[in-house]
């Protein structure tokens, strides 16, 4: 089964990925300095853009992982309000999810089918949403899969528990929803903010080459590398203050 923590670049992606990361340092690297050899060396950092662009695929896939996952909880609780068991519920989940949902290729899908074999193999719910839990890093799943398991050991209305989960569970991906969509604006914002050092610099070396020179000779170079080194850090940081997590 799927690690959903992990994402493996195939070949294609992988290339791709190392060019754009180094044509991307070696144009912001020439912007800046206008030395070709300079710019050369700086290329070499887009060596790191396969790790980032990794990252951000595996996060985009466990993203798409939590909205289904919330999908499945509104879909779920219909079913419980109808009269059904949690067990009979899981059996039919997939097929009724697959209307909600606008991919049918989501992992979610492929999830629910391998949890409704395995109930008619006899193995029980929890031990497979614990699982699936475990492999997805997700606090919404951990938390449905604990609660599952408590009242299994527990006893209780298993239904109703269930139910009132999945509520409180969709009401917190409401809000992380919002939340996201609040921070997209804001995220925009920053990457603007990100490049208009490099925009400028650029403009400022196109109408007026003779007023960077002073930067591109003696004390000019520490500078311009203090510079440079204080703009990494500041996009690193704005990067990192966009990331809010519920």
């Amino acid at each position: 089964m799927t690690d959903y923590s992990q994402y493996t670049l195939s070949r294609t992606q992988r290339t791709g990925a190392i060019v754009v990361g180094c044509a991307f340092c070696y144009v912001a690297a020439w912007v800046m300095t206008r030395e070709p050899v300079v710019s050369a060396v700086c290329a070499a950092a887009g060596l790191l853009y396969p790790r980032l662009y990794r990252n951000r695929l595996c996060a985009r896939r466990r993203n798409k992982l939590r909205l289904a996952f919330k999908e499945m909880l509104q879909v779920l609780s219909s079913m419980l309000s109808a009269g059904r068991s949690v067990e009979n519920a899981f059996l039919s989940l997939e097929h009724d999810l697959a209307l909600v949902l606008a991919d049918p290729r989501s992992d979610l899908l492929l999830e629910l089918r391998v949890i409704a074999n395995r109930l008619r193999n006899g193995e029980p719910l929890e031990k497979q949403l614990l699982n699936l839990a475990d492999r997805s890093k997700l606090e919404e799943i951990r938390y449905f899969a604990d609660a599952i398991a408590v009242c299994k050991r527990a006893g209780g209305d298993l239904v109703d528990i269930v139910r009132s989960t999945s509520q409180l569970l969709g009401e917190k991906l409401d809000v992380e929803l919002e939340l996201s969509v609040l921070m997209a604006q804001k995220r925009f914002e920053s990457r603007i903010m990100m490049a208009m050092p490099f925009a400028l610099i650029g403009m400022l070396g196109w109408m007026s080459p003779e007023y960077l020179a002073p930067l591109r000779q003696g004390v000019g170079w520490f500078v311009l590398a203090i510079c440079m080194v204080f703009l990494g850090a500041v996009c690193w940081w704005m990067d990192r203050i966009m990331k809010v997590e519920v």
